[in-house]
C-alpha cells in the first residue's frame, strides 16, 4: 500500500554501502522503520530528505509491524537554524533520543504533536532550554510518573502551596512542609504553566535565568529519581552548555 505521510527521523541504521533504515516518528502510525535504498549516494534525489533529524514528507510502501519501503521523500522544513548551531543540534539529539525512549514505554499519538511543535519552535528561535523542559514535563505523563502540579502531593490541598519537591512528587503545601528547600512562588507558578501550555500556541518566551535554572534542576532530579532514563545525549548537552 503506497501512502503519503509526514514524519521526523529520530534515528537511522546503516544498511549496506548506500542504503539505510530510518526510524520515523509519525502521527498516524507512531514510530515506523523505512528501508531507504541507495539514499546515501551523493546524487540520490532522496538523500537530503532522509538525513537524520529531518522533518519530511514520505511516500512509502507501508507494511504494518514490518519495514516499510521508501518510494520518495521531500523536505517539509529544512531546519536551517538548528543544523548550523552545535548547541541546537545537541538539544535535538537529546529530544530525539528521549522521545524514542518514551515511545518504547507508551506509543501515544499525543507525543507526535508535542515533539514536532517543540522542534519547530526551537527552529524559530525560541528558548531551547525552556521548550525542552516543557516537553520533558509533558512526557512524564507518558512515562507513567506524572508530577502533581494541581494540589499538594501529600495531603491534596490546593491552597497555600509552599514549594515543589521531587521526593514528594510535586507540590507541597505549608501544612505538609518539613525540610524541603523553598523555591520562589514564580517557579511554582511557572512550572504549572509549562505543564498546561499548548506548545504550538507559544509566541514568545521571556523567563528569567534563575527561574529557568530552578525548573531545569528540578526536572533533572525528577527524571533521575523516577524514570530510570540515563541518556548519553543529555550528558553531552550538559557538557555543551557548560562550555558555552
Amino acid at each position: 500500500m503506497l501512502i503519503k505521510i509526514e514524519g521526523f527521523i529520530l534515528s537511522e541504521t546503516p544498511y549496506g554501502d548506500n542504503s539505510k533504515i530510518i526510524h520515523v516518528l509519525t502521527k498516524e502510525y507512531g514510530l515506523i522503520g523505512i528501508m531507504c535504498k541507495g539514499v546515501k549516494g551523493i546524487k540520490n534525489k532522496n538523500r537530503v530528505a532522509t538525513l537524520k533529524y529531518s522533518y519530511s514528507l514520505f511516500n512509502i510502501y507501508y507494511k504494518e509491524n514490518k519495514l516499510s519501503l521508501l518510494s520518495s521523500a521531500d523536505v517539509i522544513n529544512p531546519l536551517k537554524n538548528i543544523r548550523t548551531d552545535i548547541t541546537l543540534i545537541s538539544y535535538i539529539t537529546y529530544l530525539s533520543e528521549l522521545t524514542s525512549q518514551v515511545l518504547k514505554q507508551n506509543p501515544s499519538k499525543n507525543i507526535y504533536d508535542d515533539f514536532i511543535n517543540t522542534i519547530l519552535k526551537i527552529e524559530d528561535g525560541l528558548d531551547p532550554l525552556v521548550l525542552t523542559n516543557i516537553l520533558e514535563l509533558k512526557y512524564l505523563d507518558e512515562l507513567g510518573v506524572p508530577c502533581n502540579l494541581d494540589a499538594c502531593s501529600i495531603c491534596g490541598s490546593k491552597t497555600n502551596i509552599a514549594t515543589i519537591s521531587g521526593d514528594a512528587g510535586g507540590y507541597v503545601c505549608q501544612n505538609c512542609l518539613t525540610n524541603e528547600p523553598i523555591v520562589p512562588l514564580k517557579v511554582i507558578k511557572m512550572l504549572r504553566m509549562y505543564y498546561y501550555v499548548d506548545i504550538k500556541s507559544i509566541k514568545s518566551l521571556k523567563i528569567d535565568e534563575q527561574t529557568k535554572s530552578s525548573i531545569n534542576l528540578f526536572l533533572d532530579n525528577y527524571y533521575d529519581r523516577y524514570t530510570g532514563l540515563y541518556l548519553n545525549s543529555k550528558k553531552f548537552l550538559k557538557n555543551i552548555l557548560d562550555i558555552r
